[in-house]
C-alpha cells in the first residue's frame, strides 16, 4: 500500500514546474519534502490533491496502486487523500460542525445517516486534544480565525476525515512554538501502519516534532537528494547552495 509518484510532469499557464519527479510513500512512514522557494513542493501537493490550475503532461499518480488521474477533487478525498493548505480558505456562513458533518456524511453508504450524538462527542473530544475552544464548532469555517487557528482547524478535519494519506503543505507557516507543537501532536497522534505522511516544510524545526523516515530535497521540479532525518539538520546548518556541487 502506498501513495506512488511516477515520472510526474505538470504544468500550469504553460510553464512547468515538475520535471519527471518520482517519489514512493508507502503507508506507514513520513516523508518530508524540503526545497528553495519556487521548486515545485506546493506544486506536488496540490496535483495529487487535484487542483485543477495545474496540467499533468505526463506521468502517474497511484493511490495503492489505482490511477486517479480521473478522479475530481471530491472523489479523491473520499479516497483516502487529504491536503492541509498553507493558506486555508475561509468558508463564510458554513458553521465547522456542519462542515465536518457534511463530509463525513458524504464517505458514508447511501442511505446511512451520521449518529449526531456520536459526532458531537468524537468531534469534541478531538477539538480537547488540540486546545480548541468548543466555541469554535459554531463559527465560519476559518472566518476570523488567526494562522494558527486556521492550523488547528486544518488538523481537526484531518483527524476526524480519518484518511490514508496526509499532505501538510506547510503547515508549519506562521506558527509560534506553541501551536507549532499542538499541530505536531494532533499529527503525532495519527500515525499508524496503515497511513502515509507527504510533510512539505521549509524548516527543520517542525521536523523536530515530526519525526520523518525520510528527507527529500526539491530543486526546480524534480526531487535532486534524498536521505534520512539527518538531510534535515544538514540542510539547516549548510543552506541549499551546497546541492549545487554535491
Amino acid at each position: 500500500m502506498s501513495l506512488t509518484i511516477e515520472n510526474l510532469h505538470a504544468s500550469v499557464d504553460g510553464n512547468e514546474i515538475l520535471k519527471g519527479l518520482n517519489l514512493k510513500i508507502p503507508a506507514g512512514e513520513v516523508h518530508a519534502i524540503m526545497g528553495p522557494n519556487g521548486s515545485g513542493k506546493s506544486t506536488l501537493s496540490k496535483i495529487i490533491a487535484g487542483h485543477d490550475d495545474y496540467e499533468v503532461t505526463e506521468g502517474r499518480v497511484l493511490l495503492d496502486g489505482v490511477d486517479i488521474a480521473e478522479l475530481e477533487v471530491d472523489e479523491r478525498s473520499r479516497a483516502g487523500i487529504f491536503l492541509a493548505f498553507q493558506y486555508p480558505a475561509e468558508v463564510p456562513g458554513v458553521s465547522n460542525a456542519n462542515f465536518l458533518r457534511a463530509a463525513l456524511q458524504a464517505r458514508l453508504p447511501e442511505g446511512e445517516e451520521i449518529d449526531a450524538v456520536a459526532f458531537y462527542k468524537d468531534m469534541y473530544a478531538k477539538m480537547d486534544e488540540l486546545e480548541m475552544n468548543r466555541k469554535f464548532t459554531s463559527r465560519s469555517v476559518n472566518e476570523g480565525f488567526s494562522g494558527g487557528e486556521k492550523k488547528r482547524n486544518e488538523i481537526l478535519q484531518m483527524i476526524m476525515l480519518d484518511p490514508r494519506y496526509c499532505l501538510l503543505d506547510e503547515t508549519d507557516s506562521g506558527l509560534d512554538i506553541d501551536a507549532l507543537k499542538v499541530v505536531a501532536k494532533g499529527v503525532n497522534s495519527m500515525r499508524s501502519d496503515s497511513r502515509g505522511f507527504l510533510v512539505i516544510t521549509h524548516y527543520q524545526r517542525l521536523l523536530d516534532y515530526i519525526k520523518p523516515d525520510h528527507v527529500h530535497v526539491m530543486a526546480d521540479g524534480q526531487i535532486v537528494k534524498s536521505g534520512g532525518a539527518e538531510l534535515a539538520l544538514e540542510l539547516e546548518e549548510r543552506g541549499y547552495d551546497f546541492l549545487k556541487t554535491a
